[in-house]
């Protein structure tokens, strides 16, 4: 079911929520959280909240859609509620705000934030430069960018580790947790020496690349190279190497240690809506995240193979 409330205000939209609720069937009991999404008018609005509706199967939540219209004008708001199957498990306020109201979005979202319910605040294309600071992100307990929306993620890893505060994460760094977690556990394999270098080749536009570059200088203390060419991560030892990289197919990947014979896996490129999955399963600080942001600048950088 979805409802239309043009130039509107909170009142209004409070008790056509409470009746559509109550009239459809819908219940807040189950909701665990309060999910707020800021974007601009004109971005892939619709995008964000397939993916919330997606995320919500697991999580059951309240969205909160914040979209920023044109900022000259008189302030203005208007309204969509979607409850039932046109929100997935959860139930859908889309904010557009006008006028001055855009610049102070926190005054409308907090009669909808659920009592007693963690907050999460998702930019699904740009983000504050320190989002802990943000209006929006102020609200919540988790925060979460997506540097693979940025046209320069180089920078806009450097702002989240210039910003970053407990509770920030990215989904770039999500996207390559089934990744990192196979990588991770070829380190059972022997021989058990010293790990003296590593190396992360792939796209230079990848960002969740340059976070696992940075996390594993953080975590190893040792040299790690960023380079451009095929996906691959490799571990330099003196007697061996250990890499993990992706197949030709795009579906599956290698994994070769010097002495044991290859090792087939899976590889598949996660989809937003199950990266903002997992983000939600904790709202805890990240302290893996906040590693690969602070060992990014002992990452060294080459940009020609």
């Amino acid at each position: 079911m979805i409802v239309d409330l043009p130039d509107t205000d909170t009142t209004a939209i409070s008790k056509k929520l409470v009746r559509m609720r109550s009239s459809g069937g819908a219940v807040t009991l189950g909701r665990v959280l309060t999910l707020i999404i800021d974007v601009d008018a004109g971005e892939a609005t619709e995008e964000a909240v397939e993916a919330s509706n997606r995320a919500s199967r697991e999580h059951p939540c309240r969205v909160i859609v914040v979209s920023r219209g044109n900022r000259t004008g008189d302030a203005r708001l208007d309204a969509q509620i979607r409850v039932g199957g046109d929100a997935g498990a959860s139930e859908v306020v889309l904010l557009t705000l006008s006028g001055q109201l855009a610049e102070h979005p926190h005054a409308v979202v907090t009669p909808f934030l659920l009592p007693d319910t963690p907050v999460v605040t998702w930019w699904p294309d740009r983000a504050p430069k320190n989002p802990a600071q943000d209006r929006l992100g102020r609200l919540a307990s988790r925060r979460i960018t997506d540097a693979r929306k940025s046209a320069d993620p180089a920078a806009f890893l450097a702002e989240r580790r210039a910003g970053y505060s407990p509770g920030d994460t990215d989904l770039a760094w999500s996207a390559l947790t089934p990744t990192r977690a196979l990588f991770v556990s070829a380190l059972d394999r022997p021989p058990h020496t010293p790990i003296t270098g590593a190396e992360i080749t792939g796209p230079l536009d990848m960002p969740g690349l340059d976070l696992f570059a940075g996390w594993l200088a953080a975590a190893l203390q040792t040299r790690v190279v960023r380079r451009p060419g095929s996906l691959a991560a490799r571990l330099f030892r003196s007697d061996s190497t250990l890499s993990m990289s992706v197949n030709d197919d795009g579906v599956s990947g290698t994994v070769a240690s010097t002495g044991h014979p290859d090792g087939r896996v899976a590889y598949a490129r996660r989809t937003t809506a199950e990266c903002l999955a997992e983000e939600l399963r904790s709202l805890d600080a990240d302290e893996v995240y906040e590693a690969a942001l602070l060992g990014l600048p002992a990452v060294e950088v080459e940009e020609s193979i």
